[in-house]
C-alpha cells in the first residue's frame, strides 16, 4: 500500500468508481474503453510516483496525472454524448475526476 497521501487515496477511488461504467462503455466503444482505462490507471500511479520525487520531477508527474485526470472527464462526457451512458449514473465518478484534478492543481500552484 502507498503511504497515506489524499490525492492518490481519491484517485484510488476514481478508479474504482469507474468499473462499471467503462464495462458498460466497451460495450459499445471498446476504444474509448481503453483510453479511460489507461487515463483512469495513469491518474493514481504518476500521484504516487510524484509523491516520491523533489523539485520539477514532482511536478511534472502531478501535471501529467492533472492531464490523465481531464482525459478521464472529457472520455465520460463523450461517452454520455454517444448515449452510451447516462449522466447521472457517472456523476460520482465526476465529482472525483474534478476533486483529483482540484488537488492536483493546488499541488502544482
Amino acid at each position: 500500500m502507498v503511504t497515506k497521501f489524499d490525492a492518490y487515496e481519491v484517485s484510488i477511488e476514481l478508479v474504482r468508481s469507474l468499473a462499471a461504467p467503462i464495462g458498460v462503455i466497451a460495450r459499445h466503444d471498446p476504444d474509448l474503453a481503453r483510453q479511460l482505462r489507461r487515463a483512469a490507471t495513469s491518474v493514481p500511479l504518476n500521484i504516487a510516483e510524484g509523491n516520491r520525487r523533489v523539485g520539477r520531477d514532482r511536478l511534472h508527474l502531478f501535471r501529467v496525472a492533472d492531464g490523465s485526470a481531464r482525459e478521464v472527464l472529457a472520455g465520460l462526457e463523450a461517452a454520455a454524448a454517444w448515449g452510451y451512458l447516462d449522466p447521472g449514473a457517472v456523476s460520482p465518478a465526476f465529482a472525483l475526476a474534478d476533486r483529483v484534478a482540484a488537488m492536483l492543481w493546488r499541488l502544482t500552484h
